[in-house]
This record gives structure tokens, C-alpha cells and sequence, in this order.
């Protein structure tokens, strides 16, 4: 029994690990939406983590909000996929990003630090363009015919 408990707490360890620290959080949830990374996919809710390489899934008639560590906040309506493909926070350093991409679906965009420090670091891509970010708030809607 100790060889089944030992290989079992080494894969946790692993995939703990592979994803890193979170970068943001869930806030707000109504309705269905999953939080996906590393292929796992959980039922979203305040405090489910978000992490670099999450997609961000909305179902029919529901909502999310996610706050991230640079106070970017992101709020998805309906039937919305949103993977953040790079997240990278450290502003003594000078080193930061903030780059996803958004599949289909609405979302509200409220610049966080990344943006206000580096305006050039934030951007969000499309399937029909990208967006670059100059620290703002916007609105971005994308259509499943989109291409």
C-alpha cells in the first residue's frame, strides 16, 4: 500500500508545481462556468484559481468575473472561452505581460497595473485581430462565426 500512496502524492506534487502560483481569482459567478488548466476543468466559483494557460468558459446565461494579482479585472457574459495564454507580474523588475486570447463571447475589460506601468504589455487576441491594451476599460464582443 505504501507504493500505490507515494507514486499517487508525487503526480499531486507534479501538477501543483507545473502550474505555478495563481495569477488571479474568480470573484463573481452566476450560472455555469468552468476554470480549465492543465487539462483539469473545475466548476467555477469565488476563489477558484486562475492560472497562466487557464480557459475561462461561461455557459448559457451566465457570468464571471476574475480579478487578477495587477488588479486587471475581467468580466465574461454568456457562452464566452477566454485562455490566458501569458501572465507575467513582477513590476520591480520590469518584467511584465498580459496576453490571452478570447475565442468567442463578451467581455469587460478594466486595466489593472501591467497595463497602467506598460501599456505595450497587455494585449488580447481574436480570432479576427488583435487588441492592444493602453490602459483602459473596454468592451470586446466576438461572434463563433468570427474567423
Amino acid at each position: 500500500m505504501k507504493y500505490l500512496i507515494a507514486p499517487a502524492l508525487l503526480f499531486c506534487a507534479v501538477s501543483v508545481h507545473a502550474a505555478g502560483a495563481p495569477i488571479g481569482f474568480v470573484k463573481t459567478i452566476a450560472g455555469d462556468a468552468t476554470v480549465t488548466t492543465d487539462k483539469a476543468a473545475v466548476k467555477a466559483q469565488a476563489g477558484t484559481p486562475v492560472y497562466e494557460g487557464s480557459q475561462l468558459k461561461t455557459g448559457a446565461k451566465s457570468s464571471m468575473g476574475v480579478t487578477f494579482k495587477d488588479e486587471t479585472v475581467m468580466s465574461f457574459g454568456p457562452d464566452t472561452e477566454l485562455t490566458v495564454d501569458e501572465y507575467l507580474y513582477a513590476p520591480s523588475q520590469g518584467k511584465l505581460k498580459l496576453g490571452s486570447k478570447m475565442a468567442k463571447g463578451s467581455m469587460n475589460y478594466v486595466s489593472g497595473v501591467i497595463a497602467k506601468l506598460q501599456p505595450d504589455a497587455v494585449s488580447v487576441r481574436t480570432p479576427t485581430g488583435t487588441i492592444g491594451v493602453r490602459g483602459t476599460q473596454f468592451l470586446l464582443m466576438v461572434e463563433e462565426g468570427d474567423k
